[in-house]
């Protein structure tokens, strides 16, 4: 075996083509044979290329890892092989030896090759080695060989991935594959710093994001693991999965990962839900992602009114919600078609033989799947009722609509859909204010106006039921399913309720009984042990009381100047921003604020609440001339950081993400003025915009010789 950080270092030759694909590496039930080669077809579509076998419950993957597959097992693996290759996907299989590999014994090492070997005798040519969800202490044989349980895990990796013949393709799996795992950070995790500085490079690196579901991945972050790591990381993103809760199931678009992130990565694989069918939106949305193009030179104009529902710091080169659009448009024909994708592959030990080259080679043969039930002719009926009698049942098409609802109500990990949020917010008033229901008062007829329209909502939900049960495309309903059935009675409960609370009819006996039917509330042991704990509830997406603040941020105008010089006063005399006693250097943002210096075309920006202006972000595209009779501030002032840009926000303005959107605006006219970089003057007082801007996460400290101690530059390029 080789010691830790003993094997050469291979320089890198050519340009490796981006990774982009899916992994399945869930906890729960592995797809089919015949689900995995449709992927495939999927992703060749679709422009994606990789997918990686990793399901954690395929046993000789991970707990029997040493085991070698069975004559009937290796006729599957390679039937799947093949059809990767056919749809042009690059085939990676994964083995994840770390539950119980001791590393220092030359019999585990070579049983882990003696594996891979027979994979690779099946036609694969990528690998991975996976040392995820494992526990770090090593045994007492390993601790007498390896310093760290980093130095055993790169040395077993380097030594396989030479064994296999330096694999173009070859991803390693880190136990500390997230910032949250990193011991006390990123940047100083002695387990990171050793994989980077001893992994072989031709070695890729998995890498979830900030957390094991990452909310939102950076460019930041990206940059700063990658310095560790010493190469570019491949993103497993969990952003879709769902093995951690069996009552979620994700249908939103592939979100808040910047698509700036493109070049800085090596490549991104989603890891997505248990059910097979239902990742349509995921792997379609991402593959959009992937063709998003990070040009720092497209233009984005600063819109005027107020930004739309849900709407977001807005990416030039990719929309969520196009790219959700699209998908929906394309899954609609999937559910309307009964001619279903897939069939299943038939395998027999005849289709599978030697080549003249020693390889394995298989002719595939493809049936009609039989393990969908019957599905009867619904051709149109002969029988014609009478005048009086019922007219016949005719189930309404699917529409675009039903899905983007769908969608709306199973979105994402961290947020409900636009529709989703809104019934929430309706749902919280119309409880809220349920004394106006019955009063005589001006908030009664607002009050029914308002249950009207919950109900309308919540109508429109079971219409999307009744159309998702009788679409053609059985196999995705069943995947869906249960899924729709749990929010069809969550929303016919509240429904109820509302209706009850307006006085029409009695009080629903499934909300008020003491002895309800099981479907009137949530069952299950580990629902009632969650009501039981104090934290219960504290994690809902839809906080109480909602926001309902509506902000409107539109360009600056010169009626504008007298309001947001009150602003600007405003803030002085609360002591935000305000100028020492002792005498200091004039600041340029204090003359912008003020309105002696005009902003710079295009550059500034105003943020309007019920009750006026409440904030404002101007610029200076070039700060040069008003910097002329300052000299400590023009030292700040260079090529890298040619522009300003001064923000300030009304105390009352808690909610933080319309100054972002604000600043995004502001900072992308400028980059489209041909700007490459920006700077902020802020004093030590005014701790409200240095917490703002430094949580903005681009804008960091510039050390400037000279610079009064009151003084703080922050700075970021474009």
């Amino acid at each position: 075996m080789s010691k830790p950080g003993s094997a050469k270092r291979q320089p890198q030759t050519g340009t490796r083509r981006f990774i982009s694909g899916v992994v399945e590496g869930f906890y729960g039930r592995p797809w089919t044979m015949e689900q995995r080669t449709e992927l495939f077809q999927r992703e060749q579509t679709w422009g994606l290329n990789t997918y990686l076998y990793a399901p954690k419950d395929d046993y000789k993957h991970r707990m029997y890892w040493r085991d070698l597959y069975s004559a009937q097992e290796a006729e599957q693996l390679i039937v799947l092989i093949s059809a990767a290759k056919r749809h042009n996907v690059e085939f990676i299989y994964a083995i994840s030896p770390g539950l119980d590999i001791t590393f220092s014994n030359p019999k585990e090492v070579a049983a882990l090759k003696r594996k891979l070997d027979q994979v690779k005798e099946f036609g694969c040519r990528s690998f991975s080695l996976l040392f995820d969800d494992i526990e770090t202490e090593m045994c007492p044989a390993d601790k007498q060989t390896f310093s760290s349980f980093a130095h055993a895990q790169v040395a077993i990796t380097n030594e396989v991935y030479q064994h296999l013949g330096e694999p173009e393709t070859f991803l390693f799996c880190p136990t500390d594959y997230c910032a949250a795992f990193c011991t006390p950070s990123v940047p100083q995790s002695s387990y990171l710093h050793t994989v980077g500085e001893k992994l072989l490079p031709g070695i890729d690196i998995l890498w979830t994001g900030p957390k094991v579901v990452s909310h939102k991945i950076s460019v930041e972050s990206i940059e700063e693991v990658s310095s560790v790591l010493k190469r570019a990381p491949v993103i497993w993103d969990n952003i879709h999965a769902n093995d951690y809760d069996p009552q979620r199931l994700f249908l939103g678009p592939y979100k808040d990962r910047p698509s700036e992130l493109i070049p800085k990565l090596r490549g991104v694989l989603t890891n997505p839900n248990c059910e097979f069918y239902p990742n349509f939106v995921a792997i379609h949305t991402l593959a959009t992602w992937c063709k998003a193009t990070a040009d720092l030179t497209v233009s984005v104009l600063i819109r005027l009114g107020p930004p739309s529902p849900g709407d977001e710091e807005e990416d030039p080169c990719y929309s969520p919600q196009k790219a959700l659009t699209l998908a929906l448009t394309d899954w609609l024909q999937e559910f309307l078609s009964t001619d279903q994708p897939g069939g299943k592959l038939e395998v027999t030990s005849s289709m599978i033989s030697k080549g003249s080259n020693g390889k394995f080679m298989c002719r595939l043969k493809k049936e009609a799947s039989d393990e969908e039930p019957m599905q009867t002719d619904m051709g149109e009926s002969s029988y014609v009722p009478g005048p009086d009698e019922n007219p016949l049942y005719t189930a309404e098409p699917l529409t675009l609509d039903d899905l983007k609802l769908l969608s709306d109500l199973f979105y994402l990990p961290y947020e409900h859909g636009p529709t989703a949020r809104t019934m929430l917010r309706e749902l919280d008033w119309l409880k809220n204010h349920s004394q106006a229901a019955t009063s005589e008062t001006d908030k009664s007829a607002e009050w029914c106006s308002r249950a009207q329209r919950f109900d309308d909502m919540c109508d429109a939900v079971v219409q999307m039921f009744n159309r998702l049960s009788n679409a053609p495309n059985r196999r995705i309903l069943y995947d869906l399913y249960n899924y729709i059935c749990d929010i069809k009675s969550g929303v016919g409960l509240a429904r109820a309720y509302v209706k009850t609370l307006g006085g029409q009819g009695q009080p629903a006996a499934q909300l008020m009984n003491d002895d309800p039917e099981p479907w009137g509330f949530r069952g299950g042991l580990s629902g009632e042990f969650q009501r039981m704990l104090p934290g219960h509830g504290n994690r809902d997406l839809f906080k109480h009381p909602p926001m309902t603040t509506v902000y409107c941020i539109r360009p600056y105008c010169p009626e504008d100047k007298v309001e947001v010089q009150r602003v600007f006063t405003e803030m002085q005399r609360t002591g935000e921003g305000r100028a020492p006693r002792t005498a200091q250097p004039p600041l340029i943002c204090d003359s912008l604020s003020a309105g002696d210096i005009s902003p710079s075309p295009q550059c500034a920006l105003v943020m309007e609440d019920d009750a006026g202006i409440c904030g404002y972000a101007l610029a200076l595209t070039d700060a040069t001339p008003a910097a002329a009779k300052t000299q400590v501030i023009k030292k700040l002032i260079s090529e890298e950081f040619p522009s300003l840009v001064t923000s300030q926000v009304l105390p009352r303005v808690t909610d933080p993400s319309p100054a972002k959107r604000m600043i995004g605006w502001l900072l992308s006219s400028i980059k489209s003025s041909g700007s490459r970089g920006v700077f902020c003057e802020l004093r030590q007082g005014d701790r409200r915009m240095l917490d703002f801007y430094s949580k903005l996460g681009s804008f960091k400290t510039i050390q400037v010789s000279g610079l009064p101690q009151d003084i703080v530059a922050m700075g970021r390029t474009l």
